[in-house]
This record gives structure tokens, C-alpha cells and sequence, in this order.
């Protein structure tokens, strides 16, 4: 069995990943964990930590071996493939997640929108159709579908994530500020969006405060 990663790793482990793409794309075939601490302000014994669980060994004097980490990497997080999931509740931020390409590098691709309002059915974003919440259980049923990214008004967040479960979504990336109540088999990762904001201003408040 594939051993419980700690959270804190795999919140560290795309940053290695982008980095390690990068040196692949300039033709490195090994990269040091140093240069990764540095890059990534970490510790250099964390980072061997974080990466000792990939199963992959690095060489002294050489490093990683920057094919074979990234291969790695995207196994542990299930990036090999790509996973389709559909989006609910299109309207500024969900179009704009449609319309982000960069999900297909992190093995996502969002297939279709759902919402209520009538203005939208039947239009397409991002060459993304938009369908009516009626249409959810049957949809995610034909296709598979198991991950939903919930960009709904934080009023409407619990009622459509009910809606959401009942149709088969187990997996809910939560952009929302509501704090869903869901079962135990459904996994919910939320994005604080006002907690992120809300460093970004304490420092640079921070910052102009020294500049006085």
C-alpha cells in the first residue's frame, strides 16, 4: 500500500514539479535538492524528506534525476492522467477557471458548467457548454465524472453540493467561502481566497509602513 503522505508535502510537492519541468525543458537530465531548497526557500534536508517518498534516489555529486522525479511526482498525485470534472455555477471566476488551460499540466480538464440561470444554459465558454443543475445526475453518470469545482454564491454552496453528492461527485474543489457539510467519503478542498488576500495585504502594509 502506498504510505499516508503528510499534507504539508503535498502542498510542497507541484513546486517541485514546476521546477523540475522547467529543467527538463532545458534539456538537465539531473537537478541537486539544494538547488530545489533554494529555489523553493526550504531547508535542504526537507526537501529530502519531501522527496524520499517518491521512491526516487538522489545521487551524490548529481542529484535527482529530473525525468524520472517528475514521472515520480505525478503518479503520487495522480497527474499521469488526465481527470475531466465539471464546474458549477459559471459566473466570473467559473468562466475564467473554464477558460484556464494550465489544469491539463496538473492532469484536469473541466468538461462542462452547470447553473441555474436560463441566460447561460445552452451557451458555451471556453468552448465549454453550460447545462442546467437538472442535467447533473444523468451527465455525471454517462461520463464518469467524480470532481466538481463549486464557484456557486457562498448562499447556494450547500444546497448545490447536496445536489452534487446526490448525483455521484465525490470530490468537491470548493472556491466558495461557505464550510460545506458533506459525508465522509466525499473529499472537499477549499480555496480561502480572503485568507490568501488577507496576507498579501497584511505584508504590503507592512511594507508601506516602513517605507514612511
Amino acid at each position: 500500500m502506498q504510505p499516508r503522505i503528510p499534507v504539508p508535502t503535498i502542498r510542497r510537492l507541484p513546486g517541485y514539479l514546476r521546477l523540475l519541468r522547467e529543467a527538463a525543458a532545458s534539456r538537465m537530465d539531473f537537478i541537486s535538492g539544494t538547488y530545489l531548497a533554494n529555489e523553493l526557500n526550504l531547508e535542504p534536508i526537507q526537501v529530502r524528506k519531501d522527496l524520499a517518498i517518491t521512491g526516487v534516489a538522489g545521487k551524490p555529486r548529481t542529484g535527482f534525476a529530473v525525468r524520472e522525479l517528475i514521472n515520480a511526482i505525478e503518479s503520487l498525485l495522480g497527474w499521469s492522467n488526465t481527470h475531466d470534472a465539471f464546474l458549477a455555477g459559471v459566473g466570473s471566476l467559473g468562466i475564467a477557471l473554464m477558460g484556464y488551460g494550465g489544469f491539463r499540466e496538473y492532469g484536469l480538464e473541466i468538461v462542462a458548467g452547470f447553473d441555474i440561470d436560463k441566460n447561460k444554459i445552452g451557451k458555451t465558454f471556453h468552448g465549454k457548454k453550460v447545462f442546467a443543475m437538472e442535467k447533473l445526475a444523468d451527465l455525471v453518470q454517462r461520463l464518469g465524472i467524480c470532481t466538481c469545482i463549486l464557484t456557486v454564491p457562498a448562499s447556494a454552496a450547500q444546497a448545490v453540493t447536496d445536489r452534487l453528492i446526490a448525483a455521484g461527485i465525490i470530490g468537491i474543489w470548493n472556491f466558495t467561502p461557505a464550510k460545506l457539510q458533506t459525508p465522509d467519503n466525499v473529499i472537499v478542498e477549499k480555496v480561502d481566497l480572503a485568507a490568501s488576500l488577507a496576507v498579501l495585504s497584511s505584508k504590503l502594509q507592512a511594507r508601506q509602513a516602513k517605507l514612511i
